[in-house]
């Protein structure tokens, strides 16, 4: 294998989580012998992170000539300190020509703005952090701007929806690079609980329906999110917080805006797709784990929420 530079881009305020998440998926892969070589470049020689923290000795980018093999990873600022007016006209043509030399360029969370404002998004699908979608959208109208995508591809650009997105998206260029078997290996290193997919929403399902104060009901939601393999009647999960079968029913309608048994199956669909797409295990097994008694069962919910067969699933995510 050729060695691939891997170079960050580091911006004004850079999040340090933008960065240090694609880091260390690289330099994981360069412990298990990947020909990987990392390079962290800017437009100064330090610059002051979001969080405080100096980040000094960066290689200024136009003493680099990224090549075709290359990856160049542009980390996002601060979503409340976005300044484009910070990188001058030369890092804008810089960029340019690296495209030209068909270099793979990839920007964490804020970093759109700045492939946008190159003239590198026009007309292309792509996506950022949720705060910053409509922004992105209005202030740069040639774009495609893609809400509630972890990440996108339109050749050889990438862009990510930003912080732990940055690690699914570096995965999955290792993965498209180095094989299956290398992401997974990598990510469990990382404990990454999961690879996700580009399509997978940025809010994960675990969180959607719980912006809410009652704690009986997140007592309930809790309960289901950590048993999801058994089955509960009403009645049993309304003795967990010492009220009416009747009462739990509509206060837990009221404050989630969805029923528990169609929040069980939101979570029993989102952890059946995990396992099909990151283990080997039958799919008979796979509905026991989700709380179905067949594989029939799990085939008719996969069907009828994701018109996809859990075959299909395994095939196309995995």
């Amino acid at each position: 294998m050729t060695k691939t530079t891997v170079y960050f881009y580091i911006p004004k305020q850079v999040t340090l989580l933008d960065l240090s998440g694609v880091v260390e998926v690289f330099q994981e892969a360069i412990g298990l012998g990947l020909e990987y070589e990392l390079q962290y470049i800017s437009s100064q020689f330090s610059i002051i992170s979001s969080s405080g923290l100096e980040l000094s000795a960066l290689t200024h980018f136009s003493k680099t000539n990224p090549q075709e093999n290359d990856l160049v990873f542009i980390a996002g600022s601060s979503t409340n300190q976005i300044d484009l007016n910070a990188e001058d006209a030369l890092f804008f043509k810089w960029l340019l020509k690296v495209n030209e030399n068909q270099t793979t360029i990839c920007s964490i969370c804020s970093g759109a703005f700045i492939l946008a404002k190159a003239g590198l998004l026009d007309h292309k699908e792509c996506t950022t952090h949720w705060k910053l979608v409509d922004k992105l959208q209005n202030d740069f109208p040639l774009v495609k701007t893609q809400k509630n995508t972890l990440f996108t591809q339109s050749g050889r650009l990438y862009t990510s929806a930003g912080i732990i997105t940055g690690i699914d998206l570096a995965l999955h260029i290792i993965e498209a690079r180095n094989g299956k078997e290398t992401a997974a290996a990598i990510a469990k290193e990382l404990v990454v609980y999961k690879r996700r997919n580009g399509n997978d929403e940025q809010e994960s399902v675990y969180l959607q329906n719980r912006n809410h104060h009652d704690e009986k009901i997140h007592i309930i939601q809790d309960w289901i999110i950590s048993n999801l393999e058994k089955t509960s009647t009403i009645d049993f999960l309304a003795e967990l917080i010492h009220i009416g079968p009747r009462n739990l029913t509509r206060i837990f309608k009221k404050q989630t805006g969805i029923t528990i048994a169609e929040y069980r199956t939101k979570l029993r669909i989102e952890k059946a797709k995990s396992l099909l797409t990151n283990s080997n295990y039958k799919i008979q097994y796979i509905a026991n784990l989700c709380g179905y008694k067949t594989s029939k069962q799990l085939r008719i919910v996969l069907e009828t929420h994701l018109d996809a067969l859990p075959t299909e699933i395994k095939n196309k995510w995995s």
